[in-house]
């Protein structure tokens, strides 16, 4: 008995060409653009920050001060601190590119990243699959 056929491999294949180029899409599409990250508190826009490559900088939120932020020089930004249970927010890493989001739940902090000058007609409306790590 083998395990796979010609036709699933012709399958396989083709639908990893059709995520590489949808991939490459994005990365081409999203990439290069000035980006910032919004924050939020339980729906409410608490703070916004450029996310500048060479700027290094560690953001409390001034409603939940056990929650803290960093952006890095890499130009994208982290939880580094929580007193949640789980600690999800903090081993989500770095997000950088327009549509990656990171939530620390239990204290209802929600950071966005976002192009600078806003969304565009065209744009990708969703980041599906991405780690956060560069």
């Amino acid at each position: 008995m083998k395990l796979f056929r010609k036709t699933d491999i012709l399958i396989i294949t083709l639908i990893l060409a059709v995520a590489a180029a949808m991939w490459y899409f994005y990365r081409s599409s999203v990439s290069g653009r000035q980006v910032r990250a919004e924050i939020y508190y339980y729906s409410d826009l608490v703070g916004t920050v450029e996310l500048v490559p060479g700027q290094k900088r560690t953001i409390s939120v001034p409603q939940h001060e056990n929650v803290v932020l960093r952006t890095d020089t890499d130009g994208s930004i982290r939880f580094i601190r929580s007193d949640c249970p789980d600690k999800i927010c903090i081993r989500t890493g770095r997000i950088y590119l327009a549509g990656q989001s990171a939530a620390c739940l239990p204290n209802g902090i929600i950071v966005k990243v976002v192009p600078a000058d806003g969304w565009k007609e065209g744009d990708p409306d969703i980041v599906i699959g991405s780690s956060g790590e560069q």
